[in-house]
């Protein structure tokens, strides 16, 4: 386990690019569904995206925290500092597709995705720089050979802003004055950017074959209980809220999808982590995190839309 910090993952800057272009495209073709009446609507009956925003920026950092410290003996400092980055994100780009798949409810999916998207420029940087070090000051109390954690919120801020708040800007002013064009393009684009990013991930999977199989066991269990922990803290936090069960399956989803590839693009920035740093665990965390949560996410969502939605 201990070797996972010290990996060094097949991922350069050419990859980096890529990959910001992608997340990039993906949040313009989210602000394309985003009906600015469905933010008249949450201004009106706030109570389902108050319980996202804080089921997903809130409770999950936390609970992911407090799961670290529970597990530090089988994991390294990487791991936990992966895991952290990850809560810290905002929802994943596949939530959407998976809410609509679940009988959810999209348009509260997709206005969440915004609105949290939005909210990762201030709330990523300020929640992995708090639980990040809070991690750190604990390990260091277990080992002489942990370093004090230095990044630039400032830097992580810069890029979360560029990833996902330009192209949400844009794409919603592009709606707003061509709505006959989008309602033409949305859904080629919504398609085209899932499969880019699945692409993308299959391709990055493929170059790093042998470090993910080396470690495949461990990583595996750690994202599984992780993954499942958002799941379960979205739905019965919903739930306890009286939110309405479709809006419980949402709100599930959208703590439960989180943008991994987001992490990837702020770990592997060495504006944001010098090079000297190893972050070759967190980084296994968070590309492992992309290949998980589209799987349980859409067993989840197959599972739920054959179960009839209560009353």
């Amino acid at each position: 386990m201990l070797q996972l910090d010290k990996l060094q993952l097949n991922f350069n800057s050419e990859g980096l690019f890529v990959l910001n272009l992608v997340l990039a495209f993906i949040m313009f073709g989210i602000a394309l569904e985003i009906d600015p009446k469905q933010f008249k609507n949450i201004i009106n009956k706030p109570k389902s995206a108050i319980v996202g925003v804080i089921s997903q920026f809130v409770l999950l950092p936390l609970l992911t925290f407090i799961f670290t410290l529970l597990v530090s003996d089988f994991i390294t400092v990487g791991v936990a500092l992966g895991m952290i980055m990850v809560a810290s994100c905002p929802g994943g780009n596949i939530s959407n597709f998976i809410s609509h798949l679940a009988k959810g409810n999209t348009a509260l999916s997709v206005s969440l995705t915004g609105i949290s998207s939005l909210g990762a420029i201030l709330l990523t940087p300020f929640n992995f720089s708090l639980y990040g070090n809070l991690y750190i000051n604990f390990a260091k109390n277990h080992s002489d050979l942990v370093r004090p954690l230095t990044i630039d919120p400032m830097q992580m801020f810069i890029t979360v802003f560029i990833i996902l708040g330009i192209p949400l800007i844009v794409g919603l002013q592009f709606s707003k004055y061509f709505p006959k064009l989008t309602k033409k393009i949305i859904k080629p684009i919504k398609i085209f950017s899932i499969l880019a990013f699945i692409g993308f991930i299959i391709i990055a999977f493929s170059n790093n074959f042998s470090h993910f199989i080396s470690h495949f066991e461990w990583v595996t269990i750690i994202v599984f209980f992780h993954n499942l922990i958002a799941i379960f803290l979205g739905f019965y936090f919903a739930k306890l809220m009286k939110l309405t069960p479709i809006n419980q399956r949402t709100i599930s989803i959208e703590t439960g999808i989180q943008n991994s590839g987001l992490a990837l693009v702020l770990i592997f920035n060495p504006k944001i982590f010098p090079q000297e740093l190893e972050v070759g665990a967190m980084a296994y965390i968070a590309a492992w995190w992309g290949i998980w949560h589209i799987i349980a996410g859409l067993t989840l969502a197959n599972w739920w839309r054959r179960k009839l939605i209560p009353e």
